[in-house]
This record gives structure tokens, sequence and C-alpha cells, in this order.
């Protein structure tokens, strides 16, 4: 499994606010901390909605890193996942009929 790299808000308000003031671009930004022209867009989008209250609140990803919730949500997944596929082999079973002979 390949791990993501957090960033602090910190390092994305300092980032946008160099991109902002025209001592960093875009592309040069981007090949100093090896990140995405996407990823770049998407942080400069937020600080321009929001300002110096971007990048506030919990992270989502800090919310579902514990290994076990994590493997016993999977397994809750996976679980609802083959009852789904049971009741649709019944379903498509019920449905399947022998194929009517003669025509009215």
């Amino acid at each position: 499994m390949v791990s993501r790299r957090t960033f602090t808000r910190e390092f994305k308000l300092n980032l946008c606010h160099d991109l902002g003031s025209g001592s960093l671009r875009k592309g040069e930004a981007c090949r100093k901390h090896a990140l995405s022209l996407t990823l770049v867009n998407n942080w400069l989008s937020q600080y321009h909605a929001k300002g110096e209250e971007a990048f506030q609140g919990a992270d989502w990803r800090a919310l579902s890193l514990d290994p076990e919730t994590r493997t016993r949500d999977l397994e809750a997944a996976l679980g609802r996942a083959h009852l789904e596929i049971e009741l649709l082999k019944a379903a498509l079973e019920k449905k399947a009929s022998p194929p009517r002979t003669g025509a009215k």
C-alpha cells in the first residue's frame, strides 16, 4: 500500500502566499516539493475561497487511519457485498424460467 504524504496547514498557506505574491510559480512549486499541479490548484482554489480560514478542520484521512477500524470497516463492506451477490443470484434463479413452447 502506498503511503500518502500529509502537509501541514502552515505549509499549504505558505505555498499559497508564495504563489500569490509571485515569488514562486506553480511549476517551480511542483518541482521543488514534488507536488502535482492538480493538488496545487486545489489548494489555491480553497485558499481563494476561504482565505486565511482555509485548510482548517479535521483531516478526513486521520479519522480513517486506525488499522483495526479500517480492517473492521472493510470486513463489514465485504460481508454486505457477499450478501448482495447471494441475493442477486437467488433473484436471477427465480426469474429464470423455462422457455415457453407454442404460440397463442
